[in-house]
């Protein structure tokens, strides 16, 4: 576990700064220098984007951790390398052409209640395009265990860009549609920054004679897609169908309560930048008592970070829309769901690492399209009925029984669960400590407030981890800090 928290703490300290940055676009500048109705926008062709993604992306991403470990001779790795940098533009090449004749459909499609959306289409192209080679290129910087300066790149570049351009636009330097267009612009040199990274890395040599198992990769890739769109679905389909029922405003009101409870996830994220390849090794090892290893203390340690924010936003949650416009106050319901849905994931622990890298990842995907297919129509009648809350009860459905099911799934083929009862000392701590603070106020500003209460809150929860030692890892890092 040494690199794992080595890498984990750099991932999560930088992610942690792109979060802070994202907290100030999301919650203060897209909320005062934008109109509801364009923020609405930007949201909606992000989410257009990220499900666009996984397509043109061919599965790569994935396909290169999982493979990458299995091949020792150099010509069979560029062999290798060769492929994956190809394979995307299978599906960019006749996805571009498409768009291009099919521009009028598409557009009209995704503004039937919006006509806003209408103009767009060319912008989502270009930033899932974007997206899809940057996690290309990234999942190279990964098989190398170099993950920091990729993961500063997906988080925190581009926000620092969007934190200027947003500036511009309030001094009317710039306007909203030349800020749209430099969007699109910061995600191509993003993916291109990537890019020169990863080949700095290990430089490709280009070897057409493709792997030996080029069948197998391939027909990985194919459903890997499948799998990866089911999964950003799950994540952004909401925003998505928000924008085909309702007023496009909307879309910014819960992107905001969405950021919130997504800041629960900055955890996992980050130890699993560096356990997906490392669980991917392991299974290549067949080492069974380190992955049951690997497994239970990446999940207790991501419950221990994961349910310590959750409360922390909870807690503060009030006293946080105090700080908004009072437009987006009304988001209580659908961070408290959406927040739950996320510690559920994290106390999974690298489960989706265990599972894309094994031979069992094709029910996991076809589990995850039926999935994305119920969110779907969870949606389509939750949210014209129940409007945002409605979106966020569809979300969290779908998101817990998709968690269960792969908890579930590992247990049957793999024999392991992520649960230990140290797990359930740490809940009983969460519960106590909520129960300690849920009727505290301070009768100061709301930020002084937030403060005062996280900080009182830190640390009776870190002290009380320390005392009882409720994890190795963590206490491993606090006696470090101490003695330093």
């Amino acid at each position: 576990m040494g690199i794992v928290l080595k890498q984990s703490l750099n991932n999560t300290i930088v992610t942690y700064i792109g979060f802070a940055v994202g907290a100030i676009n999301t919650l203060f500048l897209y909320t005062r220098f934008l109109t509801d109705e364009y923020y609405g926008l930007v949201s909606v062709i992000l989410s257009y984007s990220a499900i666009l993604m996984p397509i043109l992306a061919f599965g790569v991403p994935n396909t290169l951790v999982k493979y990458f470990s299995s091949f020792t001779d150099k010509k069979d790795k560029d062999s290798f390398l060769t492929l994956m940098l190809l394979l995307p533009l299978f599906l960019i090449v006749p996805m571009a052409i498409a768009s291009y004749f099919a521009y009028e459909i598409i557009g009209n499609f995704i503004s039937q209640t919006n006509p806003i959306v209408k103009g767009y289409v060319w912008y989502i192209f270009l930033i899932g395009m974007s997206m899809a080679y940057f996690e290309v290129f990234y999942s190279w910087s990964k098989v190398h265990m170099k993950t920091v300066f990729g993961n500063f790149m997906k988080e925190v570049f581009t926000r620092l860009g969007i934190t200027l351009l947003l500036v511009l636009v309030y001094y009317k330097w710039i306007s909203v549609d030349t800020f749209l267009i430099v969007v699109v612009i910061l995600h191509l040199i993003r993916m291109l920054i990537m890019k020169l990274y990863a080949y700095y890395l290990r430089m490709p040599v280009l070897n057409f004679n493709f792997p030996y198992n080029l069948k197998e990769i391939l027909q990985y890739s194919t459903l890997i897609i499948l799998g990866g769109s089911a999964a950003v679905v799950l994540l952004e389909v909401d925003k998505v169908m928000i924008n085909h029922y309702i007023k496009i405003e909307n879309v910014a009101y819960y992107s905001v309560a969405i950021f919130i409870a997504t800041v629960i996830s900055v955890p996992s994220r980050s130890m699993h930048q560096i356990t997906y390849p490392l669980t991917a090794e392991i299974l290549n090892k067949n080492d069974k008592q380190e992955l049951k290893s690997l497994y239970q203390r990446s999940a207790l340690t991501l419950f221990i970070v994961s349910g310590l924010i959750y409360i922390l936003i909870i807690l503060n949650l009030n006293e946080l829309y105090k700080l908004l416009p009072a437009e987006y106050g009304n988001g209580f319901t659908i961070v408290f769901l959406i927040g739950l849905a996320k510690v559920s994931d994290a106390v999974l622990g690298n489960n989706n690492a265990i599972l894309y890298n094994s031979d069992y990842y094709k029910a996991l995907l076809l589990l995850g399209v039926f999935l994305a297919i119920i969110t779907i129509l969870f949606n389509m009648w939750l949210i014209p009925v129940f409007g945002l809350i409605g979106a966020a009860v569809a979300s969290f459905t779908a998101l817990f029984i998709f968690n269960s099911l792969k908890l579930l799934f590992v247990k049957i083929r793999f024999g392991i669960l992520p649960f230990t009862n140290q797990m359930f000392k740490v809940l009983v701590l969460l519960i106590v400590v909520v129960l300690l603070f849920f009727y505290l106020e301070f009768p100061f500003h709301a930020i002084i407030n937030i403060v005062l209460k996280s900080l009182l809150i830190i640390s009776i929860y870190v002290a009380a981890l320390y005392k009882f030692k409720l994890s190795e890892d963590v206490n491993g890092i606090l006696n470090k800090f101490l003695k330093k």
